[in-house]
């Protein structure tokens, strides 16, 4: 049986689908036995990681400071077995009948809150939800 391909998806792929997927990895890593293919995209790739996603991920030891952002096509789709869209602002349309699962992750600065503090909030609603995903694609 081949592990299964989850691709994780935001518009820059700077931040939260970045995270996601260096969580997913911890997962994996965590436990061997129950691999996962990552990889993650962007509706509209930008540039360069988030320093505080980096650096709130750092704190848990995660290291995607490796990672570059890079733009989702088609391909990508189709070759995954599950796409996840974080947050409400991108949009990906199914390929050859990949499901696409939205994720409405929190967003601290809602409610006023900015910064490492954010991100640390964001990390720690994705990081749960990461795992949940693991459990379901692994079990």
């Amino acid at each position: 049986m081949t592990a299964p391909h989850v691709l994780f998806v935001c518009v820059k792929n700077g931040g939260k689908s970045q995270m996601a997927a260096g969580l997913m990895r911890r997962a994996v890593a965590a436990r061997p036995d129950a691999p996962v293919t990552v990889s993650s995209a962007g509706t509209r790739a930008g540039t360069a990681l988030n320093a505080q996603s980096a650096e709130s991920l750092a704190e848990v030891g995660v290291d995607i400071s490796d990672q570059r952002p890079r733009q989702l096509t088609d391909d990508l789709v189709a070759a995954a077995d599950l796409v996840v869209v974080l947050g409400d602002e991108a949009h990906v349309d199914p390929v050859d009948g990949t499901p696409v699962e939205v994720w409405r992750t929190d967003e601290p600065s809602a409610r006023g809150v900015e910064g490492l503090e954010r991100m640390r909030l964001v990390r720690d609603d994705i990081a749960a939800r990461v795992d949940e995903l693991h459990h379901r694609l692994t079990r």
